[in-house]
């Protein structure tokens, strides 16, 4: 027979253990309850960044901020800008999501005069957005420079210093140069003569077939000789497909040739020798601009490259050697003024008689010209 203490003691067990079952249904409900409101939530975020990622890749192949792509390197260029932009677009809508998020959703309630819950700061997360932006720059760092040596796996992409070379020479100074330009000998040969020419003579190899130019600036022309045949031209006429080498410089101040369809871009540095070595890839005609600010009519310095299927290029090679055949002061005064009609039209003139005008104290003297043409 239980006594009243035993009774006792039993009514607490049972009281206790009863408690303890409504605790852990207490428990699993609430639990139960929590969860469908953390899976929604999680799932939103996967959205929101599956659509953020899906937009930026999008704005980096479909930006359409770039002219025609008209050599084999401007491909590589191409990658690594919209690989750039599409990073930033994604930063960008991720700091302006951020942003917006939190005008809409923390905004002052009315009535509201209570303090804000003072945050100090957060560990985990300045690591990741230390972290983040660290391994987008070390990874894009790498990147360029993989591109930077494909473009440029020849060293095609470089300069000679000349400063110290020392030669027998004639000055011409030039109406509106800031120095002068080194001339050979009267009597020497235009073409063998290495003194007033940076460039040596030295044919392209039939190996690869390499096209050589040499690429003369001056305030404000252009002036390209083709050392294989003699041809001095106005405009850079170029094979299509075909290996090309850049030698370049400058005669007077800095200028920079720039085809922003080739994607590439050289300084020309009096007394110095620079190089530039594409594959012209698209048939046309393209703006070539001096990107260096060089004197008063900077703007003016432009004229055309023309990539030409190779039996038209061949046959604008016999067009000019034939010129060729007339004196060098015709053939630079007819490069000259070519360059003088082209830096008009580049202002916004028509090249009639008053525009010419305009720029008269820029054109070049009779003595001038021949001694150009000897250094051509």
């Amino acid at each position: 027979m239980l006594t009243t203490p035993t009774l006792t003691e039993a009514f607490r067990c049972h009281n206790k253990t009863r408690q303890q079952l409504e605790h852990v249904k207490k428990s699993f409900f609430s639990t139960v309850e929590a969860s469908p409101l953390k899976i929604p939530s999680t799932i939103t975020a996967l959205l929101i960044g599956v659509l953020v990622t899906l937009a930026s890749v999008w704005i980096g192949q479909h930006h359409g901020l770039m002219p025609i792509d008209a050599s084999v390197e401007a491909s590589k260029i191409d990658d690594i800008f919209s690989a750039m932009l599409a990073i930033s677009a994604g930063l960008f809508f991720l700091v302006q999501g951020a942003i917006l998020y939190s005008v809409f959703f923390f905004r002052k309630k009315a009535g509201d005069e209570t303090d804000a819950e003072p945050i100090e700061g957060n560990v985990p997360l300045e690591i990741l957005w230390t972290a983040i932006p660290t391994v987008i720059v070390m990874w894009l760092a790498i990147y360029s420079f993989d591109v930077y040596r494909a473009v440029d796996g020849g060293n095609a992409i470089g300069s000679n210093h000349m400063a110290h070379a020392h030669h027998h020479e004639q000055v011409a100074t030039m109406p509106g140069s800031a120095m002068a330009a080194p001339l050979p000998d009267s009597g020497s040969s235009p073409i063998q003569s290495t003194a007033g020419n940076p460039y040596p003579v030295q044919p392209a190899s039939d190996e690869d077939r390499v096209l050589t130019v040499n690429v003369n600036g001056l305030q404000y022309a252009w002036i390209f000789t083709y050392p294989d045949t003699g041809i001095v031209s106005g405009e850079l006429h170029l094979p299509l497909n075909q290996p090309v080498r850049l030698n370049i410089s400058a005669n007077d101040v800095i200028h920079a040739f720039w085809v922003p369809e080739f994607r590439l871009k050289q300084d020309a540095v009096p007394g110095q020798q620079t190089h530039l070595s594409f594959i012209p890839s698209k048939a046309g005609t393209y703006p070539l601009i001096c990107a260096e600010l060089c004197g008063a009519y900077h703007g003016g310095m432009r004229t055309r490259v023309l990539v030409q299927a190779p039996e038209e290029y061949q046959s604008w090679v016999k067009s000019q050697q034939t010129t060729a055949s007339v004196d060098p002061q015709t053939i630079v005064a007819a490069v000259h003024d070519e360059a003088m009609k082209s830096q008009v039209a580049a202002m916004g003139f028509a090249p009639n008689g008053s525009a010419m005008d305009h720029m008269q104290h820029h054109a070049l003297s009779e003595p001038e010209t021949v001694q150009i043409a000897q250094a051509l």
